[in-house]
């Protein structure tokens, strides 16, 4: 405790505070479906994998908040980020989830203005960050991850971290995460000291996060844009992890957008341009919804929530109303038969991601 204190009165010296079987499955958010009227008094907790916490069904990802228009192709003002987040400290959902990278720091700065405003964590609320490569340089280092956690630590304006994922190894090699006095090393002492509570993994390819996982030095996986309704490639990870007990988040259950504003709205898919299959696939799987009178959004995310491997599904909000129309479209009825039409949409089992970094 001691030591805990003294790196936090340490790191507030010298910058200022600012404040989870199923047959069939299927997952992802929409911005123009209909508005429903939710029940949003009743949405179901799940144990965080083998630890004490429980979550929603749902968490609230912040990356777009962190104002990142070169990612997603549209920013987010400073005034509807906080509105939102304080939107979300106040919902039925008491899971929210960024990264030091979103925004470079952006996303944790604002969220630490919306706790500053409101004085603190909500009780029963649930934070988690990623410990991230330096932007700039491209420092994965030991060293950088202990610079990113004590950014974390200052920005959200806390003096413990309940959940840090090491974030996007792939730019790293595995042997130069794990090696003493490295990027795991650093986040496992932090937990030793009491600054951090539990120890994740979140990146893109799934063979790397099945590496990290087999170590069994983590307590919970994220994968993004790679289990939804047009890709599958993420379906070995849920298993391993899974059956290891951890808890499991599945992030961009719209493919980051396109499951959710349509394929003529938004072309893209994983942060990139959607190929022309690929969006020859998603007005399939939208005609089919249309004959249902089910929203593709409402498809795209219950096919997330109704897999039992999965602890929560990560889904970015950026407007304070988007998180009733989620709730909502979380809840709207979906046929047998519309399922079983899904899946005979071909989907990709290939990482998404295999051309963005080259």
């Amino acid at each position: 405790m001691h030591a805990r204190k003294a790196l936090v009165d340490a790191l507030h010296a010298h910058e200022k505070i600012v404040g989870r079987c199923i047959d069939n499955p299927i997952h992802a958010v929409h911005d123009t479906a209909p508005v429903m009227q939710p029940d949003s008094a009743v949405l179901p907790r799940r144990r965080f994998g083998q630890t004490d916490l429980q979550v929603t069904s749902l968490c609230i990802g912040s990356a777009a908040l962190g104002d990142m228009p070169e990612t997603f192709a549209y920013g987010v003002p400073e005034d509807r980020a906080l509105t939102t987040l304080r939107a979300a400290l106040e919902s039925p959902i008491n899971f929210l989830d960024t990264a030091a990278s979103y925004g470079d720091g952006e996303s944790e700065r604002r969220i630490g203005l919306a706790l500053s405003a409101v004085g603190r964590l909500p009780a029963g609320y649930v934070l988690s960050t990623k410990a991230d490569r330096d932007l700039s340089s491209g420092d994965f280092s030991g060293d950088q991850i202990r610079r990113s956690v004590e950014r974390s630590l200052r920005l959200l304006g806390l003096d413990r971290l309940q959940m840090v994922f090491l974030h996007d190894p792939e730019h790293t090699t595995f042997l130069a995460a794990m090696a003493p006095g490295g990027p795991v090393d650093v986040l496992l002492r932090f937990k030793e000291q009491g600054v951090i509570e539990h120890v994740g993994v979140a990146g893109g390819p799934i063979d790397m996060e099945m590496q990290y996982v087999e170590t069994g030095m983590f307590e919970a996986v994220i994968t993004h844009n790679r289990y939804t309704l047009l890709n599958r490639s993420a379906d070995p990870l849920l298993e391993m992890a899974a059956q290891r007990g951890m808890a499991v988040l599945n992030a961009a259950p719209y493919g980051s957008g396109i499951l959710a504003k349509g394929p003529d709205a938004y072309a893209r898919y994983a942060y990139q341009d959607a190929s022309e299959v690929m969006v020859e696939r998603t007005r399939q799987l939208q005609a089919i919804c249309g004959r249902y009178d089910v929203p593709l959004a409402a498809a795209a995310l219950q096919f997330s929530l109704r897999d039992a491997r999965i602890t929560s599904t990560i889904v970015g909000v950026t407007r304070p109303e988007r998180i009733e129309e989620t709730l909502s479209l979380a809840q709207h009825p979906i046929p047998d038969a519309l399922w079983a039409e899904l899946e005979g949409v071909p989907f990709e089992a290939a990482d998404p991601e295999r051309e963005r970094w080259k």
